[in-house]
Protein backbone atom coordinates (compact mmCIF):
# COMPACT_ATOMS: atom_id res chain seq x y z
CA UNK A 1 0.00 0.00 0.00
CA UNK A 2 1.28 3.69 -0.48
CA UNK A 3 2.48 5.31 2.18
CA UNK A 4 2.54 8.80 1.09
CA UNK A 5 -0.50 11.17 0.90
CA UNK A 6 0.78 12.12 -2.55
CA UNK A 7 0.90 8.02 -3.31
CA UNK A 8 -2.32 7.45 -1.94
CA UNK A 9 -4.26 9.86 -3.99
CA UNK A 10 -2.12 8.82 -7.16
CA UNK A 11 -3.36 5.09 -6.21
CA UNK A 12 -7.03 6.39 -6.09
CA UNK A 13 -6.57 8.53 -9.59
CA UNK A 14 -5.41 5.27 -10.93
CA UNK A 15 -7.92 2.93 -10.20
CA UNK A 16 -10.76 5.48 -11.13
CA UNK A 17 -9.44 5.76 -14.79
CA UNK A 18 -8.90 2.04 -14.46
CA UNK A 19 -12.45 1.97 -13.95
CA UNK A 20 -14.04 3.99 -16.86
CA UNK A 21 -11.24 2.79 -19.17
CA UNK A 22 -12.43 -0.48 -18.52
CA UNK A 23 -15.81 0.14 -19.74
CA UNK A 24 -15.10 2.00 -22.93
CA UNK A 25 -12.60 -1.10 -23.91
CA UNK A 26 -15.53 -2.50 -23.34
CA UNK A 27 -17.23 -0.63 -25.97
CA UNK A 28 -14.89 -0.63 -28.59
CA UNK A 29 -15.03 -4.64 -28.36
CA UNK A 30 -18.64 -4.73 -28.96
CA UNK A 31 -18.25 -2.88 -31.70
CA UNK A 32 -15.51 -4.98 -33.03
CA UNK A 33 -17.49 -8.08 -32.20
CA UNK A 34 -20.37 -6.52 -34.08
CA UNK A 35 -18.37 -5.96 -37.59
CA UNK A 36 -16.63 -9.42 -37.46
CA UNK A 37 -20.39 -10.76 -37.35
CA UNK A 38 -21.42 -9.07 -39.97
CA UNK A 39 -18.51 -9.87 -42.04
CA UNK A 40 -19.03 -13.73 -40.97
CA UNK A 41 -22.42 -13.83 -42.80
CA UNK A 42 -20.84 -12.56 -45.63
CA UNK A 43 -22.71 -9.68 -46.69
CA UNK A 44 -20.75 -6.74 -47.98
CA UNK A 45 -23.12 -3.77 -47.46
CA UNK A 46 -23.88 -5.10 -43.41
CA UNK A 47 -20.32 -5.37 -42.71
CA UNK A 48 -19.55 -1.93 -44.18
CA UNK A 49 -22.36 -0.50 -42.32
CA UNK A 50 -21.01 -2.06 -39.04
CA UNK A 51 -17.75 -0.83 -39.57
CA UNK A 52 -18.63 2.66 -40.26
CA UNK A 53 -20.73 2.42 -37.03
CA UNK A 54 -17.51 0.99 -35.46
CA UNK A 55 -14.84 3.62 -37.02
CA UNK A 56 -15.85 6.79 -35.00
CA UNK A 57 -15.74 4.91 -31.75
CA UNK A 58 -12.69 3.80 -32.14
CA UNK A 59 -11.12 6.50 -33.07
CA UNK A 60 -13.13 8.59 -29.93
CA UNK A 61 -11.45 6.00 -27.48
CA UNK A 62 -7.93 5.93 -29.43
CA UNK A 63 -8.10 9.78 -28.95
CA UNK A 64 -8.93 9.85 -24.78
CA UNK A 65 -6.05 7.34 -24.38
CA UNK A 66 -7.73 4.33 -23.81
CA UNK A 67 -6.66 3.00 -26.54
CA UNK A 68 -3.58 3.41 -28.72
CA UNK A 69 -3.53 5.78 -31.51
CA UNK A 70 -1.57 2.74 -33.35
CA UNK A 71 -3.87 -0.05 -32.66
CA UNK A 72 -6.91 1.57 -33.31
CA UNK A 73 -5.62 2.32 -36.84
CA UNK A 74 -3.99 -1.33 -37.20
CA UNK A 75 -7.49 -2.90 -35.64
CA UNK A 76 -9.04 -0.29 -38.28
CA UNK A 77 -6.71 -1.59 -41.23
CA UNK A 78 -7.48 -5.22 -40.11
CA UNK A 79 -11.36 -5.18 -40.36
CA UNK A 80 -11.04 -3.07 -43.35
CA UNK A 81 -8.99 -5.68 -45.08
CA UNK A 82 -11.60 -8.12 -44.15
CA UNK A 83 -14.39 -6.22 -45.75
CA UNK A 84 -12.41 -5.97 -48.67
CA UNK A 85 -11.97 -9.09 -49.29
CA UNK A 86 -15.69 -9.68 -49.37
CA UNK A 87 -16.32 -7.53 -51.87
CA UNK A 88 -13.67 -9.41 -54.18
Amino acid sequence: MANTKQARKRARQAEQRRVLKSGQRSMVRTYVKRVIKAIGTGDHTKSMEAFQAAQPVIDRIADKDVLSKKKAARLKSRLNKRIKALAA
